[in-house]
């Protein structure tokens, strides 16, 4: 049976104006640049540049607020405001905090200008004598051909997608053969199926000597020993000298295993541009902490637009259209304070942030040896400034300082604790610093393995068992020892 019944409840939502502000602070410099362009240009209210000092901005923001309150009973008798507020002229920046989740993320994508990689061996393609059929099935493959240079799929799929797609009816033979065609193009690598084949390819176009010789036949005969680095079973199988080997070994090591990568604009990427949001110097042996001056853009409410608010209450007679443009403005006058006082509470949460993390790693700043990084969660810094996790890990994330050590990314500072043998509480990142120094610093005919590494660790201190060694070393993307063998 169906009831209907009334019930009161108290919940929590965001307001459209904290979700700005905390898309606002998770915003880098260069893409809060990019917002406040956006924002200029929606809303004719705000102006950038010096026309209206802040004293003049704040005599008028109050006065405004009183003429408003005085005339809006009379306004709100002709005009009903919820029916004014959700017609189609409301601006799209004060509707649009409320269609994105908290945790959407600007996805603009960047363009650059440039020849794509397709382009460029098709390109090659037309230099070549095929027939209208071999043509078209070379640039079937060239189209098929990744970002790194390979063709992932087999050569039967391609030749049921040709049947299919282009109405080419061909034999797999007759693909493969095509296949070799495209293989010649440059860069040297390019259209192989696999690694192996890929370097085979490019050691086929190398000038023939005992070196290059031997390279092609562990590629061919012996790629999985090779790959695995099992050195005395090929030296044994091959009967071959050390001497010998390494110099197959350099070889094939000036080989490029991603040839699509070496194409400039291959895959038209913007290059990236890191843009700090602070800057940390050192002065007379203290820290000095600066906001970068790219986020502290000089808004201002337009004088244009305060002028025709204050034209309609100096009017005498009000008429139905002036009411509707005065609501008009009076929006878009909110929105401009709205958006400038956000910015305003970005900078503060922004400095306040990043002097919390400076002052608790001031050993680091003042040193810049990552040993002396402090364990440091996210929790410690919201509790020392009294913010949420989730504002603290937004200016984390997304933000880079400038120290006298280089530009680095604010998250890499946060790190969990252990305690070492002393009792004492050290970071991790100071573990795998260490960590990398031994690897760097260790024998690499006979590499260490992660129980010995484990074992040196507990040696200086920092008792940690071989399993977290292995994970220490997998972060910081060094491979096991059977792979960092050199001869």
């Amino acid at each position: 049976m169906l009831k209907q019944s009334l019930s009161f409840k108290l919940s929590q939502k965001l307001s459209p104006q904290q979700i700005q502000l905390m898309k606002l602070i998770q915003l880098p410099t260069q893409e809060f640049e990019q917002r406040v362009k956006s924002e200029l240009e929606e809303n004719p209210a705000l102006d950038s540049g010096n026309e209206k000092s802040d004293d003049e901005y704040d005599e008028f923001s109050n006065q405004d607020d009183q003429d408003y309150d005085n005339d809006s009973e009379a306004i709100e008798t002709d005009i009903n405001v919820d029916d004014y507020l959700s017609d189609d002229d409301i601006p799209e920046y004060r509707t649009q905090a409320n269609n994105y989740s908290a945790d959407d993320e600007d996805r603009n994508i960047p363009y650059a200008a440039g020849k794509s990689f397709t382009q460029t061996l098709n390109e090659q393609l037309d230099t070549l004598r095929l027939t209208d059929e071999e043509e078209a099935i070379a640039e079937f493959l060239v189209g098929s051909i990744d970002e790194s240079g390979y063709i992932r799929r087999a050569i039967e799929d391609i030749t049921d997608d040709l049947a299919f797609t282009s109405n080419i009816f061909t034999a797999v033979e007759k693909v493969e053969k095509v296949l070799k065609i495209v293989q010649t193009l440059d860069p040297a690598g390019v259209g192989a199926r696999n690694l192996q084949e890929c370097l085979l390819i490019q050691l086929s176009r190398k000038r023939k000597n005992d070196s290059t010789e031997l390279a092609i036949k562990l590629i061919r005969d012996s790629f999985d020993a090779f790959s695995k680095k099992h050195y005395d079973k090929i030296v044994t199988k091959y009967d071959l000298t050390e001497d010998q080997l390494r110099n197959a070994i350099d070889e094939i090591s000036h080989l490029n295993p991603k040839p699509g990568g070496s194409i400039s604009g291959g895959n038209l990427r913007a290059v990236e541009q890191v843009i700090p949001d602070f800057v940390i110097r050192i002065k007379d042996g203290e820290l000095e902490l600066t906001l970068n001056g790219r986020n502290a853009p000089e808004l201002h409410v337009s004088k244009d637009y305060s002028n025709m608010l204050k034209g309609y209450k100096e009017a005498k007679e009000k008429s139905k259209s002036q009411k509707d443009a005065v609501m008009f403005i009076k929006q878009k006058l909110d929105g401009a304070k709205w958006f400038i006082e956000a910015i305003k509470q970005r900078q503060e949460t922004l400095y306040v942030t990043m002097s919390s993390i400076m002052n608790y790693q001031r050993e680091f700043f003042l040193t810049g040896d990552e040993r002396n990084l402090r364990p440091m969660i996210l929790k410690d810094i919201a509790d020392e400034i009294g913010m949420d996790v989730s504002t603290v890990s937004r200016v984390a994330n997304s933000k880079y300082v400038d120290t006298p050590y280089g530009t680095k990314l604010i998250k890499e500072f946060f790190s969990e604790s252990m305690t070492n043998t002393d009792g004492e509480e050290v970071s991790t990142r100071e573990i795998k610093k260490i960590l990398e120094t031994v690897i760097g610093e260790e024998k690499k005919r006979k590499p260490l393995t992660d129980q010995r590494l484990a074992e040196i660790l507990k040696e200086k201190g920092y008792p940690i068992a071989r399993r977290t060694v292995a994970k220490y070393r997998e972060q910081l993307d060094i491979p096991v020892a059977r792979l960092r063998k050199e001869l």
